[in-house]
This record gives C-alpha cells, sequence and structure tokens, in this order.
C-alpha cells in the first residue's frame, strides 16, 4: 500500500459485511450494524456498487470465526485482543457484553489508520474508551515496540486476529509476527486467515485465484504469501503453538451456512486456522 493511500482491500472487506446487513437471510451470519455506516462515510456508493458484483461469505466467516474464538477466550479471563491489520474492522464500535472487560488494540498501517479515523469521524461514531491504535507497517517496523508503546502487557496472554493480511506480506515477515505471538504466555490465540497455495487447490479454483490476484496486484496491493493448510499447521507447531484448528470450508459451511437459502457459501481458496500457545 502507497504511503497516504488508504487500503482498497479493506473497503472491500467491509463493503462484504455491509451488504451481508441489507441483503442477506435472517438469522445474520455476522451480525455488524456498525459496517453500513462506516463505509457510506468512508466511499459513498460503495455498497450499492458492490450489490451489482458476485458476493462471497469469506468476509462474514472469517469475522464470525474470530469472534467466536474470542469470546470463548474472554470468558476464561482473557482481556487483550489485538487485530492485526484491522482495516475497518467494526468490534471495537459495536462491542458485545463481554467486550467492556477487554483493551481492544487496533494494528495497521499508519495511512490506513489515519482514513478510518476520518470515516468514523464522518460517521459520527463515537472512539471507545477501551480502545489503543498501533500505527505499524508489518514490513518494516517492530510488531513487539510498537505494541508495548500502546500499553500491550507481554506478561499476559491475549487473543490476535489477523484476516485477510498475510497473503500481502512476505514468509519473513509472516514468520516474525507468528514468532512473537508464539512466545506469549500460554493460552494466547491467534486467528487467522491465509490463502491456499496451488497445490491444494482444484484446477477451476487456480484460475480463479489467478484472475482475483491480477486483480488485486493492478490495485497495487500484489498476493505475496501462499500456504497449503498441512504446511502452515506444521509451520505453527515449530514456531511454539501447542493447539491448531483448521476450519476447512466444509466445516465453515455446515457451522454456519447450513439451511440457508441465499446462496451464501463458502468456496476453498481462502481458509481460516485457530492457533493457541
Amino acid at each position: 500500500m502507497d504511503q497516504g493511500k488508504a487500503s482498497v482491500t479493506a473497503l472491500g472487506s467491509a463493503v462484504s459485511r455491509a451488504i451481508h446487513q441489507l441483503v442477506d437471510d435472517d438469522p445474520k451470519v455476522f451480525l455488524d450494524p456498525v459496517a453500513v455506516r462506516l463505509v457510506e462515510s468512508s466511499a459513498p456508493g460503495a455498497v450499492e456498487a458492490g450489490m451489482k458484483k458476485a458476493r462471497g461469505a469469506v468476509a462474514v466467516i472469517r469475522s464470525r470465526f474470530a469472534e467466536d474464538e474470542l469470546a470463548i477466550a474472554a470468558r476464561q479471563g482473557i482481556d487483550q485482543y489485538v487485530i492485526l491489520g484491522a482495516g475497518l474492522d467494526t468490534f471495537a464500535y459495536r462491542q458485545p457484553q463481554y467486550a467492556g472487560a477487554l483493551h481492544i488494540y487496533e494494528v495497521d498501517h499508519p495511512a490506513t489508520q489515519a482514513w478510518k479515523r476520518e470515516c468514523l469521524a464522518k460517521a459520527d461514531i463515537p472512539l471507545p474508551s477501551n480502545l489503543s491504535w498501533v500505527p505499524v507497517d508489518f514490513e518494516c517496523q517492530t510488531l513487539p515496540e510498537q505494541l508495548a508503546a500502546a500499553g500491550f502487557d507481554g506478561s499476559r496472554p491475549a487473543v490476535f486476529s489477523w484476516l485477510g493480511v498475510i497473503q500481502y506480506l512476505t514468509r519473513t515477515a509472516v514468520d516474525e509476527t507468528l514468532g512473537f505471538v508464539a512466545g506469549l504466555p500460554s493460552s494466547t490465540k491467534i486467528v487467522l486467515s491465509f490463502l491456499l497455495s496451488d497445490d491444494a487447490l482444484a484446477d477451476d479454483e487456480r484460475e480463479r485465484k489467478r484472475q482475483i490476484g491480477q486483480a488485486a496486484a493492478g490495485l497495487g496491493e500484489p498476493w505475496l504469501t501462499f500456504f497449503h493448510p498441512d504446511e502452515l499447521c506444521t509451520r505453527l507447531h515449530d514456531l511454539g503453538f501447542a493447539q491448531t484448528f483448521h476450519l476447512t470450508p466444509e466445516k465453515a459451511n455446515a457451522r454456519y451456512l447450513a439451511g440457508r437459502t441465499d446462496g451464501l457459501q463458502l468456496r476453498p481458496l481462502e481458509q481460516f486456522i485457530s492457533a493457541t500457545v
């Protein structure tokens, strides 16, 4: 992402969540009443334009899965939540009852954070007192130092979400972040999404990946890193995570989309893992 410009993909994810609130059947897979207001303040007309395109379930499923895992951890007493590459994530602005005990850290590129703060102000969405902003460029700044400067306590466990980000980073940057999280106290958890490597995809999905990847590169946000699920799970264990859970598309469709009549289905390209120290 160029300095001074907001992330196009951050907006796209928020548009998908907003469309889900307006178009898809009830009950919603992911209830996000703030998304529509925030998107309209950041890019007027983006929701209407998005409705004319093919929609998918990725943005709503990954957010739902991450917040389900967070809720479990919060009930166990974990009170730090770090959103890596937060983009237009809205958790801090629609907090469920349990979130009041959390300290929430939004981590993102400085340009994206500046843009988001402007959008929140335009939408008249107040900033909660338990939110801290952590500006960081994953490729050239140290995440531990930036988090510590924002008040994060590395002596206590935390939950991290890292959604829709890994594919834009080098493997070195991915390993550095995962290694940092793996070095935190027991019970620390990370929920992440990743794109499959070609060897894990059928021919039609490889072609779909090629087309979407070309479009992302054309927007100045090229895809750099892909994983086979087995490879990533092994890597997580090697880094120090004791447990991993791979939410496959089949499991996600059965857990979140069974019996729906609006056609929402999760395709194989982007998948999700939770890993616990």
